[in-house]
């Protein structure tokens, strides 16, 4: 009997060599033209995405810690004030809402969908209260419109942070034309994934836009008239060029990441051990990451991994537990967003697995079943 395929978590070298022929093409268009940041290529792609998520404008920035940064600053918030936010999410996004000098107040999440819950979102509002930042986690949307209704009811800003987002729908419209402004990120791992880090802003506020323009480039309005204090954040040409190329597949992977979820999700329907992302609704999730639950994580990710799949961890501590955020709220104080972390297990998906890998990794998860596991 062979041994199970081993089925690596993620892989990135195989994104790279699908689109090698695109990609070489064009980073030698930048080399050869011998200009290399804030030119035709940066204002190409955000010209691109901007169309793509069906915004007014897009404005490139160096990360996606960034783009929240920036995105806060553009909509009015300052040193000061207090921006509530999710517990359960990569730390980058607390970390931004201090870049700027403001305080990140956590609320709970939803138990099915683990995006944030409206309802926490309003107890956790205070006078200091500026922005709202919901986290479309997974690449799942969050539940926008009673968010935006408990926001725009007390005069608050909405920035989503969209960074495992791209190309997701909420209610028929793109993520990233639901609030006020949104921030992607274009770390190499994400659905649309620089080879190296990179970050944009999208909005249909151009003051908003313009704001961005200017703070990313260090406040300039024209060069070396510095009229507010920026920051150096600045997409480059061969980042940009690239992630044009890889753009113009984002729809095509999106789509496979869907069909592979849908077979984690026909493997799970018989096994209760093991939940699987909530339905989507009347959402098109875009599958970043497919995130299992289970009260034995760690079992689970020893029983996947002899089978020889692939597994992570997102993510293993609420940030409001983070030694970088103690005080922010007590052990207990948002239970919901606490089990999850304890319970969810992340297993591979990304576009070029292929059949065989997919089959491995359903196989893996459908023996989960406890009479499976007994035999």
């Amino acid at each position: 009997m062979s041994a199970p395929p081993r089925v690596p978590f993620g892989d990135l070298a195989r994104t790279v060599a699908r689109l090698r022929p695109e990609i070489d093409a064009a980073v030698a268009d930048v080399l050869d033209n011998g200009w290399f940041v804030l030119g035709a290529q940066v204002e190409a792609f955000e010209g691109a995405f901007a169309a793509h998520s069906g915004a007014a404008h897009a404005v490139g920035v160096g990360n996606g810690t960034d783009a929240i940064a920036l995105a806060l600053r553009a909509v009015g918030v300052g040193p000061g004030d207090e921006v509530v936010t999710s517990p359960l999410s990569a730390a980058f996004t607390a970390l931004a809402i201090s870049q700027i000098g403001a305080r990140p107040v956590f609320a709970d999440v939803d138990a099915d969908t683990l995006t944030l819950d409206p309802a926490s979102v309003e107890a956790a509002i205070t006078p200091r209260t500026r922005a709202v930042v919901p986290v479309h986690l997974y690449g799942r949307p969050a539940n926008m419109d009673p968010i935006l209704a408990v926001a725009r009811a007390r005069g608050l800003a909405v920035v989503e942070d969209a960074a495992q987002a791209h190309g997701a729908s909420y209610r028929g419209r793109r993520i990233g034309t639901l609030a006020d402004a949104a921030a992607f990120s274009f770390y190499p791992s994400k659905n649309l994934g620089a080879f190296g880090d990179g970050g944009a802003v999208t909005t249909d506020d151009p003051d908003v836009a313009a704001r961005v323009r200017r703070l990313r480039n260090g406040g300039q309005t024209t060069r070396y008239n510095h009229v507010e204090r920026g920051v150096n954040s600045r997409l480059d040409e061969l980042q940009a060029a690239i992630l044009s190329v890889r753009l113009r597949h984002l729809d095509a992977d999106n789509a496979r990441r869907r069909a592979v979820a849908a077979r984690y999700d026909a493997a799970l329907a018989g096994v209760p051990e093991v939940v699987g992302p909530a339905p989507a609704g009347d959402s098109l999730p875009v599958f970043h990451l497919y995130v299992v639950r289970s009260p034995d994580r760690d079992g689970l990710a020893g029983r996947l991994a002899a089978a020889g799949i692939g597994t992570a961890v997102h993510y293993p501590t609420p940030i409001h537990l983070q030694p970088a955020y103690g005080g922010a709220a007590r052990a207990g104080e948002l239970p919901v967003a606490e089990a999850a972390a304890e319970s969810v297990l992340s297993v591979p998906i990304y576009p070029e697995l292929d059949e065989a890998e997919v089959a491995a990794v359903a196989g893996a998860l459908e023996a989960q079943a406890e009479p499976a596991r007994g035999r």
